[in-house]
């Protein structure tokens, strides 16, 4: 009787140590270190500035005065400076008959220079690599751009690759939590996560006004990211990530339709960027924050909010009518929890907007606005630019946290928390023109130039 009894309390001790153990193997595993990442920066003979943006717009022969002015007052507003870059098949006039190949070539540009940078600079080989999540949204070929890399590269059989289309600017963060998930089914992997976007197979040469917008804003780039739930590894790792909400607000019609693909009325296709844009962002980050803010946020700011927006609703009704005039309802300060803000830099209007919802000051928008006049707006791979600058400039220290925010197509906003752990002192990109940002003035050069945009009404910017 007494030996069976220590046997019952020796297997539910090996029991209990073995579940312990266990979940704390799990918790280590669903870990997802940051590397490395590397930004594209194409080759100085696809810059493109005011003038060359102007000279194509001439080349249009279907624009009318209205039109003409349109554009280049977009142009010369948008935020966006003189050394940005566009596809070769632009700057060789031909942005009305692109070719596959152009697409094609545009691609693999990105994907010589760019993962091929990564590998060198982390010290890993594409064999290292468990899990692959590529994502373009404009250019889907067959075999996939993810099968384009394994190829490329030669990675391993078994290595676990994704591509995703149609996500839009939000699809970087979409990419990585897919890349997440993938490792917690995969014990001590490693995962490459391949952002970018076709500009070349997209310039819309139509006249509708709505339209012609994404022309004056995108921009070619891209990013490799190396991520890791190997707790070996944590020590080379630069952050960490703590937390990824999705959020998206599809289901509504004016969201739904802010930004999509369509043809006009002669049958040419662009992206619709319409005035509801600004405005779907707000709402979309809205419902985004509900689940994202008691994930980030310290306790008391959580209380301090709950205690003054109780305070508001017992007020007596002369109190609140008073109260209108004043400065409204209770904010949250995002700053308790938030070190540093890398917002999506989908234009002036956007990074605008979520300034105002966040409370923030100009200082904590800088890097959004600097990647936009640098880089303009390079879809999913937009955020690792901003990132970037950051660590360029040598903000980032050790147990800052850096909350990301995107947007894109659908309509989504999705975030994520990150904790440096690591040194992270790279200039990566930016290593030519660090020291020159930010600069004085982003005000465009040719403003004198175009000067006589501003003498003619009726037409509304939403960038």
């Amino acid at each position: 009787m007494e030996l069976l009894l220590v046997l019952t309390v020796l297997l539910l001790a090996h029991a209990v140590v073995y579940l312990a153990w266990t979940s704390l193997a799990r918790r280590r595993q669903s870990r997802c270190y940051l590397l490395d990442y590397v930004c594209h920066k194409p080759s100085d003979d696809r810059k493109v500035n005011t003038e060359v943006a102007g000279e194509v717009v001439q080349r249009n022969s279907r624009l009318g005065i209205s039109e003409y002015r349109f554009l280049l007052r977009v142009i010369t507003r948008s935020g966006i400076g003189e050394e940005t870059y566009c596809p070769v098949n632009i700057l060789e006039q031909r942005e009305d008959t692109p070719t596959h190949q152009d697409s094609v070539d545009e691609m693999d540009a990105f994907l010589d220079a760019t993962i091929a940078g990564l590998f060198a600079k982390s010290g890993f080989e594409p064999r290292d690599v468990d899990v692959l999540v590529v994502n373009v949204s404009m250019f889907s070929p067959a075999p996939s751009l993810a099968a384009r890399i394994v190829h490329r590269y030669g990675m391993r059989e078994d290595v676990a690759a994704y591509n995703l289309s149609g996500m839009g600017c939000s699809a970087g963060l979409v990419s990585l939590d897919l890349a997440r998930n993938a490792l917690r089914t995969r014990r001590n992997a490693t995962a490459l996560v391949v952002s970018t976007e076709s500009i070349a197979p997209n310039w819309y040469s139509g006249i509708d006004k709505s339209m012609m917008l994404a022309n004056c804003l995108f921009r070619s780039g891209g990013s490799a990211v190396l991520l890791t739930n190997d707790p070996a590894l944590r020590g080379r790792a630069k952050m960490e990530l703590s937390c990824l909400v999705r959020s998206n607000i599809a289901a509504n019609d004016d969201a739904h339709l802010c930004a999509q693909q369509r043809e006009d009325e002669e049958g040419r296709v662009g992206i619709t960027l319409s005035k509801n844009l600004p405005k779907a962002a707000v709402r979309a980050f809205s419902v985004n924050l509900r689940t994202l803010a008691p994930l980030i946020l310290p306790v008391g700011e959580l209380a301090r909010f709950t205690a003054q927006l109780m305070w508001k609703k017992l007020l007596p009704r002369g109190s609140k009518q008073q109260s209108k005039g004043g400065e409204g309802g209770p904010k949250i300060n995002f700053k308790t929890g938030v070190d540093h803000f890398c917002l999506h830099p989908g234009g002036t209007a956007v990074i605008e907007a979520v300034k105002r919802s966040l409370g923030l000051d100009d200082g904590d928008v800088e890097a959004a606005r600097m990647t936009l006049h640098r880089w303009g707006n390079t879809s999913a791979s937009s955020l690792w630019y901003v990132l970037s600058y950051m660590e360029a400039k040598g903000r980032l220290r050790r147990g800052d946290r850096v909350l990301m925010v995107t947007f894109g197509s659908g309509f989504k906003c999705n975030s994520c928390m990150w904790e440096v752990k690591g040194d992270m002192t790279d200039k990566g990109a930016w290593a030519d023109c660090i020291a020159d940002y930010p600069p004085e003035s982003t005000a465009n050069p040719y403003m004198d130039k175009y000067g006589w945009l501003n003498d003619v009404e009726g037409d509304t910017l939403i960038f």
